[in-house]
């Protein structure tokens, strides 16, 4: 099992969107993104300038850079760090405001992401991301930001299904590549590393692979080829939490999702996701969420 393509999916809510600005100086907008939120901007032509939030110095952005944010937050992008922001609204959107001068294309996207499941793979990405272009340099990455600007500027038949497909595919190609960046560093620890090792990657995709089996430590250790005590304490130092702690985390996000988006029976989530008593797993899912499966089925995802 993928470990990324997992994080990725049980973080997904909603549909994604983009769009494809042609804009001429002086241009500007600024975007609000709450929670939930996280987007992305592409440079296909020309060049602009980044606003980041919480006032860090604006970032200059050429042909071929990418930017991913996420979290909570204000930024803007415009054509110079001097010119006045006009407030962008995906629901009501209209052409930007633009003038005259030199032309910028941007391709801009967002998804919706459920934060209140966010997997810890996904916590040690920065607010801000930026995959600047480099010769040889995330090569799939660069294909797929083709792929979509292609389909925006010239939709045809199909283009309805390729795009949504495509912001999926992109998202994992933003998130690999900064992952990749990161590998190189030196200084690297975390969910970085674990990615890099063989030995703890092997163990959580069982985890993974099998979440209602009853793992033991060693038996996790057994298929990351360790000893039980060298391996929970390597498991430990680079996720943040113990095997089995780590287990029951990812069962409770499997069986939210499961309540949320399907029809299954409670006792069927149960036995899918590790529990031979629905007694027990309704126990262990009030603990993680406060309220009972039940409960949490018919709860609105903004108040769970």
């Amino acid at each position: 099992m993928d470990v990324l393509s997992d994080a990725i999916t049980v973080m997904r809510a909603g549909r994604p969107h983009s769009n494809r600005h042609e804009l001429r100086a002086p241009w500007g907008m600024r975007f609000t993104s709450a929670d939930r939120g996280a987007g992305f901007h592409v440079v296909l032509q020309g060049s602009c300038w980044l606003l980041p939030p919480d006032g860090a110095p604006p970032v200059q952005l050429c042909v071929g850079d990418v930017v991913f944010l996420h979290g909570p937050g204000t930024h803007g992008l415009a054509d110079s760090p001097t010119s006045p922001l006009a407030d962008f609204d995906q629901r009501h959107q209209t052409a930007w405001p633009s003038g005259d001068g030199a032309l910028s294309v941007v391709l801009c996207g967002a998804y919706l992401l459920n934060g209140g499941r966010t997997h810890p793979l996904l916590s040690e990405i920065p607010p801000v991301v930026r995959l600047p272009a480099r010769i040889g340099r995330h090569s799939s990455l660069r294909a797929v930001v083709d792929l979509l600007g292609d389909e925006l500027e010239r939709p045809r038949p199909g283009t309805g299904a390729l795009v949504p497909a495509l912001l999926d595919t992109l998202l994992l190609y933003m998130l690999r590549a900064w992952y990749a960046e990161r590998a190189d560093d030196p200084a690297a620890s975390g969910w970085t590393t674990a990615l890099a090792d063989p030995a703890i990657t092997a163990a959580i995709s069982a985890i993974h692979h099998a979440p209602e089996r009853q793992w033991t430590v060693a038996e996790l250790g057994a298929r990351a080829g360790l000893s039980r005590a060298a391996f929970a304490g390597r498991f430990t130092a680079l996720i943040g939490r113990p095997p089995l702690t780590y287990l029951t985390w990812w069962r409770m996000t499997i069986a939210a999702r499961m309540l949320r988006e399907s029809d299954t029976p409670v006792r069927v989530v149960a036995r899918q996701t590790g529990y031979s008593s629905d007694v027990a797993f309704a126990a262990a899912f009030k603990r993680e969420f406060g309220i009972s499966p039940g409960r949490y089925r018919t709860t609105d995802p903004q108040d769970a």
